[in-house]
């Protein structure tokens, strides 16, 4: 069942937005403030949140930022007064993935509601990769060894996708550390991508898998038939 949070401290405009967005299959839960919706995130999964900026207790861009750290596959729709153009760009570029104006069209608002749950419901769908005896959860940070859970930094967790979205093939070192860490911004020291190989295949098992391919980078090797029998006697 799809569980929404509203997080909107106009206590009429919440009431309508529950009623308008509620279905047979689809829960809501509203709150006033960013205390109440942080306590209702901790014990609810949540699968979009509405969000407006202007809250009694803070900015609804200091909760954006803990959702998108925390769970950033969950689509948050800010629904705010700020209706300038670097309002809407700012909260974007915060990471939102869609940004209303008040006042609004209802019908507008649940289409877009619609759209952002129809996409995250394919992108949690594309993320989770099984691999052997490994599973990977991109959307929900889920990664699992032979059934235990692993838990990964974010670093890891960005050179695991990086390597089995490209498995089969070899990923440069000089790649991987500008897409790990840099984006071509600043110097990082090439012995952290070594760090971070090991803490990953020693964390997964994977020693088997993620290959040093000697002056040039690292792979994700994918082991078949005879040979992956072997590396499981």
């Amino acid at each position: 069942m799809e569980q929404l949070l509203i997080v909107e401290d106009d206590r009429r405009l919440s009431q309508g937005l529950c009623q308008a967005l509620k279905t047979e299959d689809r829960r809501i839960f509203s709150c006033q403030n960013l205390k109440s919706a942080r306590e209702q995130l901790l014990c609810t999964d949540v699968s979009l949140i509405i969000l407006d900026i202007n809250l009694p207790d803070g900015s609804g861009l200091d909760l954006l930022h803990e959702i998108k750290d925390s769970s950033p596959a969950v689509p948050v729709i800010l629904l705010t007064a700020n209706d300038t153009d670097m309002d809407i760009v700012d909260g974007l570029e915060q990471g939102a993935d869609d940004y209303i104006t008040k006042p609004f069209s209802l019908s507008v608002l649940r289409a877009r509601v619609n759209t952002q749950l129809r996409k995250s419901a394919v992108s949690a769908k594309d993320s989770l990769l099984t691999i052997d005896h490994f599973s990977f959860d991109f959307s929900h940070l889920h990664f699992c060894a032979c059934g235990k859970t692993v838990e990964l930094s974010k670093t890891e967790q960005k050179l695991l996708r990086l390597l089995v979205e490209n498995r089969g093939l070899v990923m440069s070192r000089a790649d991987l550390i500008d897409r790990i860490w840099t984006g071509g911004g600043e110097y990082v020291d090439e012995n952290a991508l070594s760090v971070t190989v090991k803490r990953l295949r020693d964390k997964l098992g994977a020693q088997d898998y993620i290959k040093t391919v000697y002056g040039i980078g690292y792979s994700w090797i994918e082991i078949v038939g005879c040979e992956k029998d072997m590396h499981h006697e």
